[in-house]
């Protein structure tokens, strides 16, 4: 509304209105030149940076590619043969332990044999010897006996003898 009541466009205040603008515009709007400098960036930034990062880009596929082609598969082809030779050297390995696991065995095995036949031979000698001791406990038992019967017929014929010199 208020344009419409504006002065006619040959009157002294329009005339100070359009300076007052123009000072207002040069002094304290800086938003033209903002949009320029930002024009100016986005444009240095895109010619400049935007090659760059294509060129990056491109490079980075370029290596995809050619790893995903070429390297890749070089790789688990290297891998898949390194791991079947690791794979038969492990059977192998394992195989081996088998074997000296199973020796170890036997020999345990043959070794607890001969420790038992010593324990059987120990036993066996054992009560050989005390049959022997109880042989010769009765040997010396009835030696004994037949000792003591003796001393008992000296002890007697001795006191028959003693008996007839008592009476005098």
């Amino acid at each position: 509304d208020r344009r419409r009541e504006a002065p006619a466009a040959g009157s002294p205040i329009q005339a100070i209105i359009k300076d007052v603008g123009e000072i207002y515009s040069r002094l304290l709007d800086h938003r033209p030149v903002i949009q320029g400098e930002i024009r100016y960036f986005v444009k240095e930034f895109e010619e400049k940076r935007g090659l760059r990062e294509l060129r990056v880009l491109e490079n980075l596929k370029n290596t995809i590619f050619e790893t995903n082609e070429h390297v890749l598969p070089k790789c688990e082809q290297t891998m898949h043969d390194n791991l079947n030779e690791t794979f038969k050297r492990l059977q192998a390995a394992n195989d081996m332990i088998h074997r000296l696991q199973e020796k170890e065995c036997e020999v345990r095995k043959l070794q607890a044999d001969k420790v038992m036949a010593r324990e059987e031979k120990c036993i066996a000698h054992w009560e050989e010897f005390m049959k022997e001791q109880q042989n010769k406990r009765a040997e010396v038992d009835e030696e004994h006996r037949k000792a003591m019967e003796r001393l008992k017929e000296q002890y007697a014929e001795m006191e028959k003898e003693l008996a007839k010199y008592v009476s005098f």
